[in-house]
């Protein structure tokens, strides 16, 4: 089973690569990695994508801006392109992509398990675990909105996915590697780049392991009755009796306010999520995770009550903590010079 790999904080860029860089990134993304698997191997191309600095670097080589978000949206897309017409000979499938590309995911995996012989049902499902640990787990205010998995013939694979934080106008990446690793939702970082946010609901720390099993026994025990009382509880201002406006036997209790608001939607909503997953019967916290319609707003109502009911903490630190070889699609540090840039494609295939 996997961990994350790293993570990287970056600029949000806007706009488009134009087509005549999209193409040539295309090539050069795909002539570089059959390079790096004839001479290293599969396994230390997963290791080097499983590596933000080198991902970064990667992008840049391919002319993307060396500080910018865009690389990774770029990278996986020219991959995906480039390395299609070759996957049965290199052994490498790229799945994925942005928006909807990331949501075609684990359909694409099941199918590469088809023309493989692997287990394309259990691709499928790190795929969707890697995505809910870092919209969920890991709550860190980026909204994911890409997801690439490339996995080799071996069964070995990477995951880069990237959430966006409009606000702070940036985007953070996230690296996971399937080699040698044993949970999805209990090991730190081996590579962190980006400002130090501190204290963030972080339930992939090692240190979170006691509010993940409470969460767990929560949903056994007082069930998403107890537990939303225990959040309006939580919510009610000095003196007022919260937990008894809703008590366990049926007593329908209507709020004075005409208006249907927000907060009256989302604790029926919540109550739907938490009566689901305590249908299910979570054995551990990767199958709470992968409960239909558990979110961030799921995990983070439990943890709170975990931290109350338990006082298991759920709050850790922030696990966040080369452009120069053929320019920037944007002009920086210069323009792409394009007889160079081709230049550069016909020695590598060559020499590939």
């Amino acid at each position: 089973m996997p961990r994350r790999a790293g993570s990287a904080d970056l600029p949000l860029h806007g706009g488009r690569v134009p087509r005549w860089l999209g193409e040539r990134m295309t090539r050069l993304g795909a002539v570089t990695v059959e390079a790096i698997v004839h001479h290293y191997g599969r396994d230390e191309l997963l290791r080097r994508l499983a590596h933000p600095f080198w991902f970064q670097s990667f992008g840049a080589v391919m002319g993307m801006d060396w500080h910018s978000s865009g690389i990774t949206t770029s990278v996986i897309g020219a991959l995906k392109r480039g390395l299609a017409p070759r996957a049965a000979e290199l052994g490498i499938h790229v799945c994925g992509g942005r928006g909807r590309h990331s949501r075609a995911t684990p359909a694409e995996l099941v199918a590469v398990g088809e023309r493989t012989g692997l287990d394309g049902a259990a691709l499928a499902q790190a795929s969707r675990l890697t995505a809910k640990v870092d919209s969920a787990a890991v709550q860190d205010g980026f909204d994911l909105y890409l997801h690439g998995f490339i996995v080799t013939d071996d069964g070995r694979w990477v995951v880069v996915q990237q959430g966006m934080n409009g606000a702070r106008r940036q985007a953070r990446r996230y690296h996971w590697l399937s080699e040698g690793l044993t949970s999805f939702v209990d090991a730190p970082h081996s590579a962190i780049e980006g400002p130090d946010q501190g204290e963030i609901v972080n339930l992939a720390d090692r240190r979170a392991a006691a509010s993940r099993r409470a969460q767990l026994d929560l949903l056994a025990s007082i069930g998403p009755d107890g537990i939303v009382r225990e959040l309006a509880a939580r919510a009610a201002p000095a003196g007022v009796p919260a937990a008894e406006t809703q008590p366990l036997l049926p007593h329908l209790v209507m709020p004075a306010h005409h208006e249907v608001r927000a907060a009256d939607v989302v604790t029926r909503r919540l109550h739907g999520t938490l009566a689901a997953a305590a249908d299910r019967g979570p054995r551990d916290f990767p199958e709470l995770l992968l409960t239909p319609g558990v979110g961030a707003r799921t995990v983070q109502a439990l943890a709170m009550v975990a931290e109350v009911v338990h006082g298991a903490p759920c709050r850790f630190s922030d696990p966040a903590r080369f452009s120069f070889a053929h320019g920037g699609k944007d002009r920086h540090p210069f323009p792409v010079p394009l007889r160079v840039y081709d230049e550069t494609l016909r020695v590598l295939k060559s020499a590939v």
